[in-house]
Order: C-alpha cells, then sequence, then structure tokens
C-alpha cells in the first residue's frame, strides 16, 4: 500500500493496477482516491467502469486505444470481472504494450498468482493486496476516523467496538457513522454508547455463546441461544455456527500445539488475526480430545433433527446445557 499512496500523491502513474483481497471497504477507498486523482474534475468523458463476467477484452482493448479527450489518460476500470482467475489471453499480451495514454484499475476479490494476466500487471504495473487489516491497524484506523470528528475514544473501547461488531472495515464504518450521530453532543465515545447504538455480529455473539459454554456459565449461554431465536436465526443455522466455532476452535488448539505463534495461526486457519487472539485464549479451556467430542456430538445431535426424533429448537438446547453444566 505505501508504493500505491506514493504514487496517489506523487501523480507518478502506472498504466494498469490490480487491487484484490478480501478488505472490501479498502478496495473501495484506494478505487475511488485514484479515479479522483487521475481524472480530477469529475471528467467522465475520460471514464469507463466494467463490471462483473462477461466483458469483452476486445472491448477494453478498443477503448484504451482510443485518445483521451483533452486529457492526459484515459481511465478504464474494472471489476470483479473473473480475468485473474480464468484466461484472457489477448489482454495479456495487450497490457504487455499498451500506451501511456491509457491507464487500467481491475479490482479483484481473488486471484491466481499463475494466471497471465496476473503476471503482465505484476510485470508491468503494479499489484497491491487489499487484506484483512491486523488489531493494531484496525485500531489506529479507528483512532483516526473519531479523531477526524473531533471526537475522543480509548483504546480499550475501540477493542470493544471491534469485538462487538466484527473485523470488516466496511461494517465498522458504518457502526462509527452511527456512533457519530448518537454521540453528536458528547465528546467521547464510550462502551455504553456502543452498546446502545451498535449491532453485534451474529458471529460474536455465536463466539459469546461458546465462551459462556466454556466457563460453563449456562445460564448466559441460554440467554444468548433465545436472543438469537427472537432474531429469527434458525436453530439449525445457529447448531451450524456454534459447529463451525468449535471446528475452529480445535484447529488453533492443534496449532497451537505445533508452536505457531498468532499470525501464523490465522493464515493457517484464514481468519483476522484479531479473532486468532481470542480463540487462543478460549481454546486453553479445551482438551483436544473433548473439542473432538463436541464436533462429533454436533453432527450427531443435527441426525436427530433430520430424522425426527429431536425438535431443532430443543436440540440445540439440550446441546448447550450438556456442555454449559458444571
Amino acid at each position: 500500500m505505501k508504493s500505491l499512496n506514493e504514487d496517489i500523491k506523487n501523480g507518478q502513474w502506472k498504466p494498469v493496477y490490480l487491487l484484490y483481497g478480501e478488505e472490501a471497504y479498502l478496495k473501495k477507498q484506494y478505487k475511488d482516491r485514484m479515479t479522483k486523482a487521475i481524472l480530477p474534475d469529475g471528467d467522465t468523458v475520460n471514464y469507463a467502469y466494467y463490471e462483473g463476467k462477461g466483458i469483452n477484452p476486445g472491448e477494453l482493448i478498443d477503448l484504451a486505444e482510443t485518445m483521451p479527450f483533452f486529457a492526459e489518460r484515459r481511465l478504464i476500470v474494472v471489476e470483479n470481472s473473473g480475468f485473474f482467475k480464468n484466461a484472457a489471453p489477448e489482454l495479456a499480451d495487450y497490457i504487455k504494450t499498451m500506451p501511456d495514454t491509457a491507464c487500467f484499475i481491475f479490482v479483484e476479490n481473488e486471484v491466481d498468482k499463475r494466471n497471465r494476466l496476473y503476471k503482465a500487471v505484476k510485470d508491468k504495473g503494479r499489484v497491491v493486496e487489499l487484506g484483512r487489516q491486523d488489531e493494531k491497524t484496525l485500531l489506529y484506523w479507528i483512532g483516526a476516523q473519531v479523531k477526524r470528528e473531533g471526537k475522543l475514544i480509548k483504546t480499550s473501547t475501540a477493542q470493544y467496538l471491534v469485538e462487538k461488531t466484527g473485523t470488516d472495515m466496511e461494517n465498522l464504518q458504518k457502526e462509527l457513522e452511527k456512533l457519530f450521530a448518537y454521540t453528536l453532543d458528547e465528546k467521547e465515545i464510550t462502551p455504553a454508547a456502543i452498546d446502545e447504538i451498535c449491532t453485534a455480529q451474529i458471529s460474536n455473539k455465536i463466539f459469546e455463546m461458546v465462551e459462556a459454554v466454556a466457563a460453563k456459565h449456562q445460564k448466559k449461554a441460554m440467554d444468548l441461544y433465545y436472543d438469537l431465536l427472537a432474531l429469527k436465526e434458525p436453530p439449525m443455522r445457529i447448531l451450524y455456527l456454534l459447529s463451525r466455532q468449535f471446528k475452529q476452535l480445535m484447529e488453533v488448539k492443534a496449532l497451537c500445539i505445533k508452536g505457531m505463534d498468532k499470525s501464523q495461526i490465522a493464515k493457517t486457519v484464514g481468519i483476522h488475526p484479531f479473532v486468532a487472539g481470542k480463540y487462543m485464549s478460549r481454546c486453553r479451556s479445551f482438551g483436544l480430545e473433548e473439542l473432538r467430542s463436541i464436533m462429533e456430538d454436533a453432527a450427531d445431535t443435527e441426525q436427530l433433527v433430520k430424522t425426527g426424533r429431536l425438535s431443532d429448537v430443543m436440540s440445540v438446547e439440550l446441546f448447550i446445557v450438556k456442555y454449559s453444566s458444571v
């Protein structure tokens, strides 16, 4: 991202950019910043936007060959095309010799680094991965957003916000906007304000339930279950999410035993480093065999519901009660 920020600051542009990764918020932010910097004053004549599968590479090439109208370059933004997972050989060949009067910005979720187009972009332009941000970066970003609004937030409160609403930056931005409106006449954002106005992610409630089960806080675990039912979450989906949490705990437990650190575990399991830290702390409450047994029991519970031997609501209740009993 450092090189990309320098390009934006200096106005020295590569002919082609690829922004990819899981963090939708950052991809949108950089796409918009680059568009505004390359085509100031809202120039729509030299701007073209394409989205989705089925885009004709030949049309993109023809457009790039067209001279810009009273501007240095023509900007072509291509989003979620799938070109970096499937072959687009004519585009890969064209990028190697494309003129300086055109600039491509590709925005994708996933890429195959063996792909010809990926290699061409990497050689001719700039490839930037915008993935999940670590806890330190998220807290710094939240602090900057709050400061821009002329407000204050403690680090512990920012951590609480992330724990409650999740690590997705786009969702965090929406929750911050709600907080700014709610605390309009207040200087500091507090945990009480977060509890009052912010929406807890379903996955966060599920993890709270797992923590309550691990701590043998049966009442809290059951209260969380009934809260989810009140939110119209189907019991079988709740069981599935519980099973997934326990499965990830089991994976983290096994990797902890192998001596892996938080960043290695996050990458291996495919979770945010912030979440990996929480899992590493919680998995100490379980043995590896105990977690494996819970997973097997969850599968048996699902089978009992599918065969009609237990109701879905009752089956999940029994599952929670069993593992949260002292």
